[in-house]
């Protein structure tokens, strides 16, 4: 049998990189001021760091049940079955509704919780169309990722600490105290949840602590993984060109054994952190 992955742009993957690795890939919603826009179709990072910076209400949600039934409608036209990775059940409700709209499809459509996002997911999604190349059935795929799901972590630090607030992680009396002796949170993602790390003092401290969580975590993580190859990450809602390059230059000189890859935050994803935000990771592949 023939099997389909679909997943989404907060996987980091975008529709046109999707096409070219024959991925199918559903556009997040963001919500500017109460007028709804696509990722990658009608709007781009650009467009959602410039509405932030002008005040507007700036939101995102899930994708349409219309829109995740329309592609895998798409992908069942051209293959037997599905496997759909969307984000974390720990961020997201997306897993949950997926799965109760794949019982519409009599077991065609599997859903896989792998318990990541971003630059973690898109490793994920990679691994995911190799497994169906080489003829794994939707169930084996989703078994596999779901089993692998935790090996790897997510390290993230905001400019600005405001969209949290918006989004009920932090207080508004949170949001003074930070301000005022210019701290910043360092966040993780290990899990599939978005826990508290660290709190400290400016954006290069918060870089400097998150390397070092990255180094703690990958002894662990190679021990556990021997047969595996570890792919490093950057990913923000950096607006220079030569931010990213130092953070890519910095990670390349700390872990000098390893590819380090650089990916934009998905658009709905810098709803949350707002411009500004950097984050560093490393996952173990199988591609």
């Amino acid at each position: 049998m023939s099997t389909a992955i679909v997943t989404d742009t907060n996987s980091g993957l975008n529709r046109a990189e999707g096409k070219e690795r024959g991925i199918f890939v559903i556009p997040m919603p963001v919500i500017i001021d109460g007028q709804d826009y696509l990722e990658g179709v009608s709007i781009t990072h650009g467009d959602v760091y410039a509405a932030m910076a002008e005040g507007k209400d700036v939101s995102t949600s899930q994708a349409s049940a219309g829109s995740v039934m329309d592609t895998w409608e798409e992908a069942l036209r051209s293959y037997d079955e599905v496997v759909y990775i969307p984000m974390s059940s720990g961020l997201s409700g997306a897993c949950d509704t997926g799965r109760l709209l794949a019982r519409k499809y009599g077991g065609k459509v599997i859903v896989a919780d792998n318990r990541r996002i971003s630059m973690t997911l898109y490793e994920a999604v990679l691994d995911a169309k190799k497994y169906a190349d080489a003829g794994m059935s939707a169930r084996e795929i989703a078994d596999k990722l779901e089993a692998d799901g935790a090996d790897g972590s997510i390290y993230i630090t905001v400019a600005s600490i405001e969209h949290l607030k918006k989004s009920g992680r932090i207080t508004q009396a949170g949001v003074t105290l930070a301000s005022l002796l210019h701290i910043v949170p360092v966040l993780t993602i290990q899990g599939g949840k978005l826990d508290a790390y660290e709190r400290v003092r400016g954006m290069k401290a918060a870089v400097k602590h998150m390397i070092e969580a990255v180094r703690n975590d990958l002894t662990t993580y190679l021990h556990a993984r021997p047969e595996a190859s570890i792919v490093m990450g950057v990913a923000g809602t950096l607006t220079e060109e030569n931010a990213v390059q130092t953070v890519i230059e910095r990670m390349k000189q700390e872990f000098p054994d390893y590819p380090v890859i650089y990916q934009p935050l998905s658009c709905s994803i810098a709803c949350h952190t707002g411009p500004g935000a950097i984050g560093v990771a490393f996952v173990a592949v199988n591609h």
